[in-house]
Formats: C-alpha cells, structure tokens, sequence
C-alpha cells in the first residue's frame, strides 16, 4: 500500500486574486501550479501547519481563515491528501524560495494553468464559488 501524505495547502486571497505558485524544475510534478503549503509535521495541527510552511516558504504571514476542502490523490510517490483553506496575508508580501514563479490570478484566470492534479478540486470549488 503506497504511503499516505497529509498536506496543507493555502489559498491566499488579496483582494480579488488568488496567490497561485508554480513548482521548480527539481520538485517532484515539475512546473505545475499549487497553492503553496506542505506537509504537517507530528503534533500539528493542519492551520499551524499551514502557518510554519508559508513562513518558512515564502517568508510571510498568513491568518488561516475556513476550510475549503480535503482531497486525495494517488501519485506514483504516495497518496497525497490535501487540506486546502482561505487565507490573507497579515502584512508582508511572499517571497520566492522555493518555486519557479508566483502569480497573483482573478478566479476566473486559475483554470488557465495548469494545477497538479490534488490541487484541481479546490481550484472547482472557489472558482464555482464565484459565479
């Protein structure tokens, strides 16, 4: 049975736009697009999580607002299950560390890239959430 990964995933609006980031050359699922985040460590919560991740990548801070959605989906590394929740950036901007771009996008524009495939449902979701 393929090992399980619990992952955390911000969707950061600012204003009308969505925070979308697009993984390096070296990542695993190469220059495909995902809302940043990573895995939860032992004795974390998916919002501290969430908080420690997008600090560590991109050097801001974030308030975790609600959930969107949990989702899996069967890579062949693992079974990535994925916690997406809204969020807004306390002050700072993000920093690029460790992916290839960052873009902010209106709803209406996120389809137009191309998302790893555990990141599509939450993508449906706030874009339908928005018509």
């Amino acid at each position: 049975m393929k090992k399980i990964i619990n992952v955390v995933g911000a969707i950061i609006f600012n204003e009308d736009k969505v925070l979308c980031a697009q993984r390096s050359e070296s990542m695993s699922l190469p220059l495909m697009w995902e809302f940043p985040g990573g895995k939860i460590e032992k004795g974390e919560t998916e919002k501290e999580a969430l908080i420690r991740e997008i600090k560590e990548e991109m050097k801001c801070n974030l308030s975790v607002e609600d959930k969107v959605t949990t989702t899996e989906y069967e890579y062949e590394f693992g079974i990535v299950r994925l916690t997406t929740y809204k969020c807004k950036l306390n002050n700072e901007l993000p920093t690029l560390t460790e992916h290839k771009a960052i873009k902010w996008l209106p709803l209406n524009e996120l389809k137009t890239l191309e998302w790893a495939p555990a990141d599509v449902p939450a993508v449906d979701i706030i874009v339908g959430e928005a018509k």
